[in-house]
């Protein structure tokens, strides 16, 4: 099992498999609910994940719904307000791969989660109310 790290401050399996490769169920307006499979590609492959919770400015957890690189895959997004009207990110998950892939992922997924990271803290902070 294969965790990525905690920062403060998230090739398509065949239909027969009986997974999707595509979004589904989706909100028109963004607001996706849990059980939405949220399809997107990096490169060539394309993934999967299947939104399991979610608290309204306060988390998001996903799973796998199709990756062909890791299986058993689950993540976690908490938001924290603090003192001083920012926000922390707590963003950490799990998974299995490959023992190939099991020496690439981790660092592939630390700087990939990183950037997601500081992308959410950009919007947040063009989102701000007032400004």
């Amino acid at each position: 099992m294969h965790r990525f790290p905690d920062r403060g401050r998230t090739a398509p399996l065949p239909a027969s498999a009986g997974h999707t490769t595509r979004s589904v169920g989706l909100d028109p307006g963004g607001d996706d609910g849990v059980g939405a499979v949220r399809a997107f590609r990096t490169g060539r492959i394309v993934t999967g994940e299947r939104l399991t919770e979610k608290v309204e400015r306060r988390l998001l957890a996903y799973e796998d719904a199709f990756n062909s690189s890791m299986r058993n895959y689950h993540a976690r997004i908490e938001l924290k307000a603090t003192a001083s009207s920012g926000t922390v990110i707590h963003w950490y998950g799990e998974y299995e791969t490959s023992r190939l892939l099991g020496w690439v992922m981790p660092r592939y997924l630390q700087k990939f989660m990183q950037g997601m990271a500081e992308g959410l803290a950009r919007y947040a902070e063009e989102c701000k109310p007032g400004l």
